[in-house]
């Protein structure tokens, strides 16, 4: 398993952060790639799937994902799926103040392709953290001007 945690502050209240957040159609406005809808459930419960493709043009793969702990406005937790990506992931809102909170999102992945992946991860980490971290820059900004239903 790899665990990895990344967060970001935003100049916005945490009820807000939390539905930009948790937006899953909106998603790929600030997620670099990645196309989210909700397949079973209302995306907002305990049980809801989510799928996200990621990649570019045709070429990626999509991640299946059960939500499995739904506290609005603080915590989103989902077990992993597919047979790509697999294992746990959380997104946790905190509050700083009435005008600010904190983004942090943290994963703990069993990565694929067995002993290939483990002796992969190493270099493909950097990357990936890279992209994340773009993502987050790009998520503080959607949600600090964050309307709900606008596209």
């Amino acid at each position: 398993m790899t665990d990895l945690v990344f967060s970001v502050d935003v100049a916005a209240p945490a009820g807000t952060t939390w539905l930009a957040l948790t937006d899953w159609p909106r998603q790929h406005e600030w997620l670099l790639g990645t196309h989210v809808q909700v397949v079973e459930g209302d995306g907002r419960s305990v049980g809801s799937r989510i799928a996200a493709f990621t990649g570019v043009g045709g070429a990626g793969f999509t991640d299946q994902m059960e939500i499995t702990a739904w506290e609005p406005p603080v915590r989103c937790t989902m077990r992993h799926l597919g047979k790509f990506v697999r294992g746990t992931g959380a997104f946790h809102v905190q509050a700083k103040g009435p005008q600010s909170s904190t983004f942090v999102w943290s994963e703990s992945l069993d990565l694929p392709f067995g002993l290939l992946g483990r002796l992969g991860w190493p270099v493909a980490r950097p990357a990936f953290s890279l992209g994340i971290r773009r993502s987050l820059k790009r998520f503080a900004e959607f949600a600090e001007d964050y309307t709900m239903g606008a596209v």
